[in-house]
């Protein structure tokens, strides 16, 4: 059993830590609000710790699930920061969703102190991370891989190497991408088929077993037409992902006409006070009209 420390105990971030610890691994814990790591402990055991580098001091993994860049960059290099508190031979597995570009900057101070690092962001929502049936897209060397296996497989379902650092995010991003298509699609067919008086029970059993039938479909249908969206993935978080590709797209060259065009919309949901909603919560724009 490995020593593990977990910093970032959000609505993933929780439930990953607790699969860690379910699972035998003796885990510390670190969060902003100290109250959460204190709840965590009370309910998992473990360790808490006062900071990203007195949890990482004599780890064999560290893993963080944390906002966006600068969240990421804080908890691994800023002040009090894990990667310079960690042994050499030790593995850092950063699961938050950020650009590439911040992965390759983990990747280079682990690779100065001999420390392994993987980017390695999820996918499934909050129930995914409770259930512990989480993607894991993993960017990073195939014996890092190898060795942060293991631990990923408590919270991840399927977990794939994509490549080199950075990989698992450009992957990420690729999962974004399509969700953000694909949420629109789901809108504009539902808010048609009310605009039509479908019956919307009939609709989604009839197209959910076939080509139309999507995660989200069946998911998030039927809440869709009942106007529910306090659960899930937020729109805010769904923006700074959209952020990220797009940045990366202007890198790289691939056009994304859908995703920038989706990106906007969820702009004006945020701007409408609606950032904290479910991102099924797109269809509220066409309702509008």
């Amino acid at each position: 059993m490995a020593k593990v420390s977990f910093l970032g105990l959000g609505v993933m971030g929780y439930p990953m830590a607790g699969h860690i610890s379910a699972a035998g691994h003796d885990v510390t814990v670190f969060n902003r609000t100290a109250a959460k790591a204190e709840a965590w402990v009370a309910q998992h055991g473990g360790a808490h710790a006062p900071s990203p580098a007195a949890a990482a001091d004599g780890a064999d993994v560290v893993l963080s699930c944390v906002g966006d860049d600068p969240d990421v960059l804080q908890v691994a290099l800023g002040p009090d920061g894990a990667i310079p508190a960690m042994r050499s031979g030790a593995l850092y597995i950063d699961n938050s969703t950020v650009s590439a570009d911040v992965a390759g900057q983990l990747a280079a101070a682990g690779a100065s102190r001999g420390v392994g690092v993987l980017d390695a962001p999820v996918s499934g929502g909050q129930a995914g991370a409770e259930n512990g049936k989480l993607t894991v897209m993993v960017g990073g060397s195939e014996a890092d891989f190898a060795a942060g296996l293991p631990i990923m497989e408590c919270y991840g379902a399927r977990v794939v190497r994509m490549g080199p650092a950075g990989k698992g995010q450009q992957a990420k991003m690729v999962n974004q991408i399509c969700i953000a298509g694909l949420v629109q699609g789901l809108s504009e067919g539902l808010n048609f088929a009310m605009a039509a008086d479908l019956d919307t029970d009939a609709l989604l059993g009839a197209i959910s077993g076939g080509a139309a039938q999507s995660w989200q479909m069946v998911n998030r249908g039927q809440t869709m037409v009942e106007d529910k969206f306090d659960f899930g993935f937020a729109v805010d978080w769904m923006r700074k992902d959209l952020r990220i590709c797009l940045e990366e797209a202007g890198r790289n060259g691939a056009p994304l006409p859908v995703t920038e065009l989706v990106a906007g919309y969820y702009d004006e949901l945020s701007a409408a006070g609606g950032g904290r909603s479910d991102t099924s919560s797109l269809i509220r724009r066409l309702r509008k009209g």
